[in-house]
């Protein structure tokens, strides 16, 4: 980075706002994902007066710049791979104003999910969507990425609590979209617009979010199969009871295997598991609710059915699953757990036909995946266990992934549900969206016509995703 420019962007954020130090842009040159690439600078503005400056500067320079949430994201959105300006939000992590009266929260981009819920708890509201990574995420990121987890299925995703925000262009000119009220239908949405953009068209500085009551009750249910398919039909019995639930979380018996034991065994012993949430306003509603999902369960063929208001057994249980991806390692030594197909989303009826499919793709290519996750939104995580030095399990690897998603787009279904789609995603993505791809690239071109905002990403993106990796083993 020029000295010039250095100097250009203290004059905005001081001393303290910024670093060029090797250590520091080594580290931003990670998120979650499994690729890495350095930065030239990181930028940690104060507000949106600042980051408008920023991107005055970086525009004028034709400077990359990569927003930056808590880089919790699995798919590379927030690694620099053009290099260039990290812009990371971390000092922007306010709750600006709550307003119950009128069902929403003003808050700046870079405030952590659960810091946000701890205040909004206050007045017996809550923000939904729960990512797997609420205690480190931000919820700009969230909005970038239009994250969910464990409830979208009964309260919807992130994008579905935007009502407005402010993002500033790659001109550095400052847009405020939306409104503050529940409804509005005044012409293009862009603050929906914006859910999902992953810092390519602009940069997500404050959000107001429409907030919801919590739930005064709660209950759980787990229920035990002989296999993934059992336990796939199982969750699309609940939904078409018609059931709603809170959360249904599943695991097959490679996750059940990894978590038992890299964490002491604190789930059953069985081919596949479902952990279905239930929660309402009384007790009388959650247990009606419940009892359904064991009677389904039970109808099913279930190995076994354990309802329970246990907050210290349903905290086991929900730790267990939190837990899967970090312990997938600990079945093969000396191997990692990777997200190359990550968290693809299929029609719930579809669920079953899925799971079985990953397992055959699985066994033909002879690489150790586990199945999960969000599965009564049809959400499905799949993690990959490789020996991370090892060219050949990397190839056998992205053609399982290659397979998966194809079945996933076959079903019906998406390369994404959650996570977005960054780098590992970007391939499969081109494929699903062919027909909308030239419209896409107008978009952003219109809004980012020097192409500085997250460039090489998404649509972007050319050739295999096995290159920039994070790992030592060279597949470029």
């Amino acid at each position: 980075m020029e000295q010039k420019i250095i100097d250009e962007i203290e004059k905005v954020v001081g001393k303290d706002g910024y670093s060029v130090e090797p250590a520091v842009l080594y580290t931003y040159g990670f998120d979650a994902s499994i690729f890495h690439y350095d930065p030239d600078m990181v930028v940690q503005p104060t507000s949106t007066e600042q980051v408008s400056e920023i991107m005055k500067i970086a525009s004028k320079y034709k400077i990359p710049v990569t927003p930056r949430g808590a880089g919790t994201g699995l798919c590379g959105a927030a690694v620099p791979i053009k290099g260039g300006i990290v812009l990371a939000m971390q000092r922007m992590n306010k709750v600006l104003k709550v307003s119950v009266a009128d069902l929403w929260v003003d808050v700046q981009a870079g405030c952590v999910y659960n810091q946000l819920n701890e205040e909004l708890e206050k007045y017996g509201f809550f923000f939904p969507p729960s990512p797997g990574s609420a205690e480190a995420c931000q919820v700009g990121g969230m909005v970038a990425t239009n994250a969910s987890g464990m409830r979208a299925v009964k309260y919807g995703a992130t994008r579905d609590f935007v009502m407005g925000l402010t993002f500033v262009k790659a001109d550095g000119e400052i847009v405020r979209c939306g409104t503050r009220t529940i409804k509005d239908a005044s012409g293009y949405q862009l603050a929906r617009f914006m859910c999902g953009s992953e810092g390519t068209l602009g940069v997500i500085t404050e959000i107001t979010f429409k907030i919801t009551t919590k739930p005064k009750k709660s209950a759980y249910c787990l229920c035990c199969f002989n296999d993934v398919i059992a336990a796939g039909k199982c969750i699309s019995a609940i939904i078409a009871k018609p059931l709603i639930p809170a959360s249904c979380e599943l695991m097959d018996s490679t996750s059940i295997n990894a978590v038992n034991k890299a964490r002491g065994n604190p789930m059953p012993d069985c081919g596949a598991l479902i952990i279905v949430e239930a929660d309402g306003e009384s007790d009388e509603i959650v247990d009606r609710d419940i009892a359904i999902v064991a009677e389904i369960a039970n109808g099913l063929g279930a190995i076994s059915v354990t309802p329970t208001k246990d907050k210290a057994l349903i905290n086991k249980w929900t730790d267990a699953r939190k837990s899967v991806m970090v312990s997938l390692a600990a079945l093969k030594p000396g191997c990692s757990s990777v997200s190359l197909a990550d968290d693809m989303g299929v029609p719930i009826s579809k669920v079953p036909d899925a799971v079985q499919a990953f397992q055959e793709i699985a066994a033909k290519y002879n690489v150790t995946i586990a199945t999960y996750g969000h599965a009564s939104d049809g959400n499905l995580h799949t993690k990959m266990v490789i020996d991370p030095t090892d060219k050949d399990e990397w190839e056998r690897g992205i053609k399982a992934v290659n397979e998966i998603f194809d079945v996933c787009i076959d079903l019906g279904g998406t390369v994404t549900g959650e996570h977005g789609v960054g780098i590992s995603k970007a391939p499969n993505y081109q494929k699903e969206r062919a027909s909308e791809l030239n419209t896409i690239k107008a978009v952003k071109a219109a809004f980012d016509p020097d192409n500085i905002l997250n460039p090489g990403k998404s649509e972007q993106w050319t050739g295999t995703i096995l290159r920039n990796l994070r790992y030592p083993c060279k597949l470029d």
